[in-house]
């Protein structure tokens, strides 16, 4: 099945400097029109300092012709058929478009969208104005890929009543069955009627699309056109990608695990800006400001006498008003969950994003203690990287669980989607004595190797990486050079994402300096492609398990492979480095996981779970007939109650905080609560527990260790 880039991409990045320059020559842009500009520059940078620079041509063009629209509809509920006739004439026309600065092909594209998204709120609300027929034998095909588009208005509206029927079946089961639930609990409990349960399905529904467009509400023609602009950029490889200026500002906040503001995440819903969640430790969680569910209807600045009201404004302003600098104040009127209106005054703060960085744990195994760090990604600070980063957090868990007593440490890299490559070199750093830990290719400019220098180690007993399908980019640098040294045994999938590319972060505004355009955004842009010491790339390869052990990803199309205009796979010399030898029977190790694994019970039922959920997602046809789709549901339970014993797996571990975190608990009930959620979803895992009987397998060559400290001495 094609995955549609635009809808289902996941963004993984290995940033190897926080902004780069790419200064190619002293030209200045000064076009008036910000959107002519932004094509104008953009073609120039990625022809001059992209890895692999793509020909602008009639291939490329009809790439973007298709990638733009089928972005924009996947589904093909909104253009017909003579829509994409027309668009055809610029087929093959769009490069030399770009080339002349021409928007002519986006200029049609976005009205006809515009246009048929007012069709489509007319057609939705029409279609369920009426109650469905469930009784009825249909199907609905869901290969949205090999689906012709709609001939007329009416065919599409018919492809709509499908849809939206398809949308509202499940709701319909859901109230049954939760009717039959209560029915067997609360005594005097009435359930409703079918008409009932079916009116509120589709009311279901439609609270659902109206809440989607209730967000295209809020999207102007410049979020379409960066739109647009990434389609074009993304033809280069899936990871070059426009950030305009609030994306750059995310893209900031995700690197860094922090942001100056008040310490909530808001959502618009229904024209109010709400609270879905306080932050722990935050300005409004310090404060009992706010709780979940709060509208913000007004802000007001400290130095200013008039609030703004921000019902009805675009998420993305009002955000723009909330926000602030560390120590500034803001005034915000606040609607409860009850009605009332309540002033709040808050002063800003950096707001740390405690999910986003590194965290430990001390397991204990019957009498012996082991360590795990989990790293959800290589962060660090855009603007100072001596500031708080992944590395220097490691080395202080690393420290921590030193003073517990650790035997053994597992590194936990699973869904870490990258970040700095410098903290993944600096990281690996503290597991070998010095020597090269990645190669970096840049285009036309040979090779670097890049090394950790430091000759002290941070922790040299036992090691286990454990990775899966979505440990990208800077997860796959760290845990291939602990492989190629044969400092740790890699633990998960058969093999981790496959980024084998680096990209920095350009700011375009570099080309401005006697422009009026304002922020114009940036580009973040593959410049190097990175190789293991041993001199083969992770791109596309990804780094291979030591030990295999499935999981639920294990036969779905996830990975670098899966996308768009990946860059291919190649190799390079390998550097010159030194294996490590400080264990004894590193391979029997490794021999003794996979007999353990083969004979495992619950491994066996992972495995065929994976199988199952592939089969289900690989079926294109649902039925829309109720009691058939009832027996779908019915059966699929029978298979589904045998996979339940998965999440009900304890590996008999124990698993406890910190010193210095229990302190911070005794404060911080959010975070107490997290840890014990966390603790709880530990003991449920295979994988953890394989990877403690490997690091209890992993024998240290003590005599060399002892022969070492005596020449210390």
């Amino acid at each position: 099945m094609r995955i549609v880039k635009k809808n289902f991409k996941v963004l993984f990045l290995a940033v190897f400097v926080a902004a780069a320059s790419c200064s190619f020559t002293t030209k200045e842009f000064q076009d008036p029109d910000n959107d002519k500009l932004l094509i104008d520059l953009l073609t120039y940078v990625l022809e001059r300092g992209h890895y692999s620079p793509l020909a602008i041509d009639d291939t490329f063009s009809e790439a973007i012709y298709t990638d733009f629209i089928e972005g924009l509809d996947p589904v093909k509920r909104f253009f017909l058929a003579s829509d994409i006739k027309e668009f055809e004439q610029y087929k093959t026309e769009i490069d030399d478009q770009l080339k002349a600065k021409d928007l002519t092909f986006f200029n049609l594209v976005y009205e006809r969208f515009m246009e048929r998204q007012v069709s489509a709120r007319k057609m939705y609300a029409e279609v369920l104005e009426t109650p469905f027929d469930y009784s009825k034998k249909e199907v609905i095909n869901v290969d949205y890929d090999n689906l012709a588009y709609a001939v007329d208005e009416n065919e599409l509206k018919k492809r709509w009543k499908a849809q939206l029927k398809f949308s509202t079946i499940s709701s319909y089961y859901d109230l049954f069955e939760e009717d039959e639930k209560k029915l067997e609990t609360e005594e005097d409990f009435k359930p409703r009627t079918e008409k009932e349960i079916e009116e509120k399905s589709r009311n279901t529904t439609l609270t659902s699309l109206d809440e989607y467009f209730e967000f295209t509400d809020d999207l102007e023609r410049k979020d379409y056109f960066s739109i647009y602009l990434n389609t074009i950029v993304e033809e280069f490889d899936p990871h070059t990608t426009y950030f305009a200026p609030p994306d750059k500002e995310r893209f900031d906040v995700r690197m860094s695990g922090k942001l100056e503001g008040i310490g909530a995440r808001l959502q618009k819903k229904n024209d109010y800006i709400t609270i879905v969640e306080v932050i722990s430790g935050g300005p409004v969680w310090r404060g009992e400001h706010m709780d979940v569910g709060d509208a913000i209807v007004k802000v007001r600045q400290e130095d200013e006498e008039e609030p703004v009201s921000v019902v009805g404004m675009r998420l993305d302003d009002a955000i723009k008003l909330i926000k602030g600098p560390k120590g500034t104040k803001v005034v915000l009127t606040i609607k409860r969950v009850d009605g009332a209106l309540e002033e709040e005054v808050i002063t800003r703060d950096v707001v740390e994003l405690e999910e986003t960085y590194a965290k430990s744990t001390i397991i204990d195994k019957e009498d012996k203690t082991f360590g795990l760090i989990n790293l959800p990604q290589f962060y660090f600070d855009l603007e100072d990287y001596n500031k708080r980063n992944a590395a220097s957090d490691v080395k202080k868990e690393i420290e921590r669980l030193k003073e517990e007593g650790m035997e053994g440490l597992v590194l936990d890299l699973r869904d870490n989607g990258g970040g700095s490559l410098r903290t993944a070199v600096e990281i690996s750093g503290l597991f070998i004595k010095d020597g090269p830990v990645v190669q970096v290719a840049s285009k036309g400019d040979g090779k670097e190797v890049l090394k950790d220098t430091d000759k002290s180690i941070t922790w040299d007993g036992p090691l286990v990486i454990l990775v899966n399908e979505l440990s990208a980019s800077a997860s796959e640098i760290l845990a291939a050079a602990m492989q190629d040294y044969k400092r740790a045994i890699i633990i998960g999938s058969e093999q981790s994402y496959g980024k084998g590319t680096v990209q920095n972060v350009v700011d375009l505004n570099q080309w401005l300096r006697n422009s009026d355009a304002g922020d114009i955004g940036a580009l973040k842009l593959t410049t190097q492609k990175f190789y293991r010491v041993n001199g083969g790339s992770t791109q596309l390869e990804g780094v291979k398990s030591d030990v295999v052990m499935p999981d639920r990803y294990s036969y779905i199309d996830i990975g670098e492979r899966d996308y768009d205009n990946p860059l291919p796979y190649d190799k390079i010399d390998p550097a010159t480095y030194t294996v490590f030898d400080g264990y004894v029977g590193f391979d029997e190790a490794i021999a003794k996981s996979k007999a353990r694994m083969a004979q495992s019970a619950q491994l066996a039922l992972i495995d065929e779970n994976a199988h199952w959920i592939k089969d289900r997602r690989d079926e294109n046809e649902v039925t829309l007939n109720y009691e058939e789709y009832k027996s779908e549901i019915e059966a699929r339970k029978v298979v589904g109650e045998k996979f339940e014993a998965i999440d009900e797996y304890d590996n008999k571990m124990n698993y406890r905080s910190l010193s210095n975190e229990i302190a911070l608990m005794k404060q911080d009930t959010v975070l107490r609560e997290k840890r014990k959620r966390w603790h709880k979803n530990l003991a449920k895992d295979i994988y953890v527990e394989e990877a403690v009987n490997v690091l209890q397998d992993l024998k240290l060559n003590n005599i060399k260790k002892n022969t070492v400290t005596e020449i210390k001495n």
